[in-house]
């Protein structure tokens, strides 16, 4: 995937990621909706997800692990994450609030794992979808609110994005 592929943009408090993928809409939703296919490209680099419990309904909810290391050579953690699907429009449109989460999927501030007291308990994500011709699929993820986070953590949560859609973009070229 060539950086042409991917952008960032957005206004102050807001975080929006496109990219296109050399993919059909139904492989990218695939890649969102099935947990054993999220769960072979979902985390960012140094980063595994040895559990992924979805019910793709909406009020369903899900809870995922990611397992790894900001860094090579640091130890590795499990990070749990816990959510509600709030709007699906089939292969086109995906809104959920997501948290921290601990193994049961009781939702934990993200100071519990090391991230400052300011980072909200929930987030809204939407994730839409828009065929291209061709095969190919433009996504966009957008989190309307970023307040609390800020700075380093925000340019940290861009580029987990960014190397998550990196071996999402690797896994479809299979």
């Amino acid at each position: 995937m060539t950086k042409e592929n991917s952008e960032t943009v957005g206004k102050k408090n807001e975080l929006v990621i496109e990219r296109i993928f050399n993919a059909p809409v139904e492989a990218i939703w695939k890649a969102w909706s099935e947990p054993e296919t999220m769960m072979k490209w979902w985390g960012p680099n140094n980063f595994t997800m040895p559990v992924c419990k979805i019910d793709f309904r909406v009020g369903g909810k899900y809870l995922i692990c990611m397992r790894g290391s900001p860094e090579p050579g640091m130890p590795e953690q499990d990070v749990w994450g816990a959510g509600t699907y709030q709007k699906i429009i089939p292969l086109k449109k995906i809104v959920l609030v997501d948290s921290f989460a601990d193994e049961k999927g009781n939702i934990v501030p993200g100071s519990h794992y090391g991230m400052p007291e300011s980072f909200p308990m929930e987030a809204t994500i939407s994730i839409s979808f828009e065929a291209m011709g061709n095969d190919k699929t433009k996504m966009t993820l957008h989190y309307p609110s970023t307040e609390g986070i800020e700075g380093k953590m925000l340019e940290d949560m861009t580029q987990g994005w960014g190397q998550s859609f990196d071996k999402l973009a690797a896994m479809l070229a299979l």
